[in-house]
């Protein structure tokens, strides 16, 4: 099955934009959140964020292993430790830097019948909790780093951009400019 959805990448306005609250629970919504785990797996990505498909609602989806999730209105009430771990977003493929964030959160949202939920997370499920808050913010991780690194990540995206232009006519993609575990 070919994704829903296309992925928006690094420089669309939505994704900059801090989304909405969902209100109701409705069969589109429903819809939306099948329709983004498609988009997520097709990607391959371990989570998936409203305004990464163009939609400006706090809504993302996700599966770390376990089987496919949804959280609804997402809130971190806790956070607990540091954990530097490579991470990589599908808004920003194939570029992937260490960041530290807290290395255990508590979240509590809502699932797709309207329940709360209250999930304590640690390592590559808390780091997957707080990126997709954080789209749903509108920040992107590259924003997390510091000063050398954003640099970095800077310098590595403008010259991908100047890559994929050159090489376009050839139909050959830019290549993989980091390697290593990526969070997507």
């Amino acid at each position: 099955m070919a994704a829903p959805y296309e992925i928006r990448l690094i420089g669309d306005p939505v994704l900059r934009q801090r989304a909405s609250e969902v209100t109701d629970v409705t069969g589109t919504l429903v819809q939306l959140a099948q329709d983004m785990l498609v988009t997520m797996y097709e990607a391959p990505g371990l989570g998936l964020a409203g305004p990464q498909v163009g939609i400006e609602k706090r809504i993302f989806v996700y599966d770390v292993g376990e089987g496919p999730q949804v959280v609804i209105n997402p809130e971190i009430r806790e956070t607990r430790g540091e954990w530097g771990y490579d991470e990589g977003c599908l808004s920003i493929p194939d570029l992937t830097f260490e960041l530290v964030r807290p290395k255990e959160v508590h979240l509590v949202g809502y699932d797709l019948d309207g329940k709360e939920l209250s999930i304590e997370a640690d390592e590559i499920l808390a780091r997957c909790f707080q990126h997709e808050l954080d789209h749903l913010d509108g920040v992107l991780f590259f924003e997390r780093l510091d000063a050398d690194d954003r640099k970095a990540a800077m310098r590595a995206m403008r010259e991908r951009r100047l890559a994929a232009a050159d090489l376009a006519d050839a139909e050959v993609a830019a290549p993989n400019l980091a390697g290593g575990f990526s969070l997507r």
